[in-house]
């Protein structure tokens, strides 16, 4: 299988270094993306948005043979789900990683301080308690050091939808900072975060508790679960 990982703000595709080797020695074919303007920190930002990023993902998907399994981390989420609306045909199953799909017309996110075309790592003070447990002092260091400014408008661009067959490809959401029952009892209260998650016919719930960033802090447990969702077997 064709796996297409696609990393969350300000990573590029050396975050999932930890977890591609397990994958790789099961047999499958992995394509761990760096997306525009995440090459560098002196890569060039401006007019990069949201939609730039999908359709990196979906050319990746156009130039392999067979379906592909996508897997996204935080905002990486929002970037398949964009890219299984264009493809559905093509994608075998969807893996969000501490993450959910992004419903159309909304923005992944407005949180964070922007500083002209960049949307730069913020202070860890900037992020909740959840995000960053198990995250060490090495850790973070290491991110911080590898960090590259995210495309301002990847964060600020309106999501664009067209295909409602979107809701019948199979999909995995990875719980880490939050549970399974608390994102389901969030579905069920409607909230409008996870309405789009709540559309999806075809979900499985898997709990990796750790913070924010398990292709960090459990890369080997994260690519157990991604095996077990693409082998359609309990973790």
């Amino acid at each position: 299988m064709d796996i297409i990982l696609v990393p969350g703000f300000w990573l590029d595709a050396s975050s999932w270094s930890e977890v591609t080797p397990p994958l790789v020695a099961a047999g499958h074919r992995v394509h761990p993306l760096t997306l525009p303007g995440l090459e560098s920190v002196d890569a060039p930002r401006a007019g990069i948005g949201l939609g730039d990023h999908v359709d990196a993902v979906i050319a990746r998907i156009d130039s392999l043979d067979e379906s592909v399994v996508l897997v996204g981390h935080s905002g990486g989420g929002a970037i398949i789900h964009g890219a299984l609306d264009a493809r559905p045909n093509r994608v075998a199953r969807a893996i969000y990683v501490d993450s959910f799909p992004l419903g159309d017309g909304d923005a992944i996110t407005d949180e964070f301080t922007v500083d002209g075309d960049d949307l730069p790592l913020p202070d860890w003070s900037e992020f909740g308690e959840p995000d960053l447990v198990d995250l060490t002092d090495e850790v973070r260091a290491a991110f911080r050091a590898r960090a590259v400014p995210e495309p301002r408008r990847v964060a600020s661009d309106q999501q664009q939808l067209h295909d409602e067959r979107r809701y019948g490809v199979p999909a995995t959401v990875i719980a880490c900072e939050f549970t399974s029952d608390q994102l389901q009892g969030w579905i069920q209260d409607g909230e409008p975060w996870v309405s789009e998650l709540g559309r999806l016919r075809d979900v499985e719930y898997v709990d990796l508790p750790t913070g924010h960033w398990p292709q960090f802090t459990r890369p080997v447990d994260l690519a157990d679960v991604i095996l077990a969702a693409v082998d359609g077997r309990q973790s």
